[in-house]
């Protein structure tokens, strides 16, 4: 991979009229700027990803995702980025303003096929609006079909791009911009009318998204002298969970609540407890492949609501390191995460502590 991802994402949103800044708005349960990393990330393309910000964001896990200070205006930060960059021996470079969440990675790839034979490749959209230009006090109808409205992400040859931005010192609102007025050539293709700019609160809008609920449940008896696995964690205990897994009850009930909301079964399904090669397996492992697929059918998780039934160990005492554990095994924000602890006034095995279950409700987003 020799291509590099540039994402703008240093602008004050003034427009947007929130003290939440525009690019950290949480939109369908994370902040705005994620979305495109990880469309970057998935896309499988780059081997390096700039996020050009001028706020504190905490720094993402991947080695190749790079944060740099951006610049006052779009085109300084542009220019700070490619800078940036300048030395790292990158072929092409694609350059994404953050208030455009809503590409896609097939968008991406289409993009990477036609810089073989250019060097510049811009997505732009028609317009179905009758259009005038204002010059003075004169007004001239323009032809609508004659005119397009150019989106990001847009791809360059880097040498080439590199050199237009340094030389420039005027105000620019793409780099598109700088290849018209070079008389640089551009291989224009259409784009994607879901790839929208959110300037607005009233942009929020056009989001289309449907919402998705699922219910699990999972209970198992307490062993003496075995580890006790709760939410991927390890809990301090006298007894563990028996089962044919390490029969961790939280992740056994978030995945079948997440198989409900997307319609793929249960949890026995994908891990029948007759296979040998399942047997003593950790939960968390369980859990990755249903997270993968979940991602690739375009579903992400909204929130996590968890019922712990139990008499002991007490929910309260680890509450915090359980959401903290779910938290980073699902990359989901913690406050999406709820963790509750019911007991059952010693009744039935539960009350009696010879058993531990647990119910979750989850609800997914789709972006289809």
């Amino acid at each position: 991979m020799s291509d590099c991802f540039i994402l703008l994402a240093a602008g004050k949103g003034k427009r947007f009229k929130s003290k939440t800044l525009k690019q950290f708005h949480i939109i369908n349960g994370k902040p705005l700027i994620y979305h495109s990393i990880e469309k970057a990330i998935k896309s499988k393309i780059f081997k390096e990803i700039i996020i050009v910000t001028n706020s504190k964001i905490k720094k993402p896990k991947q080695k190749f995702i790079k944060i740099i200070k951006g610049g006052s205006e779009r085109y300084k930060s542009s220019q700070k980025a490619l800078e940036y960059i300048r030395n790292k021996k990158f072929r092409n470079v694609f350059i994404h303003d953050a208030a455009r969440p809503y590409f896609t990675v097939q968008l991406l790839k289409k993009l990477k096929k036609l810089l073989v034979n250019n060097k510049a490749v811009i997505p732009y959209i028609n317009t179905d609006h009758s259009v005038k230009y204002k010059n003075g006090s004169n007004l001239t109808n323009l032809k609508r079909e004659n005119l397009i409205l150019t989106q990001t992400p847009q791809c360059f040859d880097f040498k080439t791009l590199y050199k237009l931005s340094s030389d420039n010192k005027n105000y620019i609102t793409d780099e598109a911009t700088l290849f018209i007025e070079n008389n640089q050539k551009i291989k224009f293709i259409k784009g994607e009318e879901n790839n929208y700019k959110i300037t607005t609160k009233r942009d929020l809008d056009k989001i289309k998204s449907k919402t998705f609920y699922g219910i699990g449940f999972d209970i198992h008896k307490l062993e003496k002298n075995k580890k006790l696995y709760l939410g991927g964690l390890h809990i301090p205990y006298h007894s563990g969970l028996k089962g044919h897994s390490d029969g961790d009850v939280i992740l056994h009930a978030i995945i079948d609540a997440l198989l409900g909301a997307t319609a793929k079964k249960d949890i026995g399904a994908y891990f029948p407890d007759d296979k040998k090669k399942f047997k003593n397996i950790r939960s968390t492992k369980m859990l990755k492949p249903i997270l993968i697929n979940l991602s690739k059918s375009n579903f992400e998780i909204n929130n996590l609501d968890i019922n712990l039934i139990c008499e002991q160990p007490k929910v309260s005492r680890y509450r915090d390191k359980i959401i903290k554990s779910l938290s980073k095994l699902i990359s989901l924000n913690r406050s999406q995460i709820n963790l509750k602890g019911k007991t059952v006034e010693k009744l039935g095995l539960i009350g009696k502590e010879k058993a531990i279950a647990c119910e979750v409700i989850a609800s997914v987003i789709n972006h289809d």
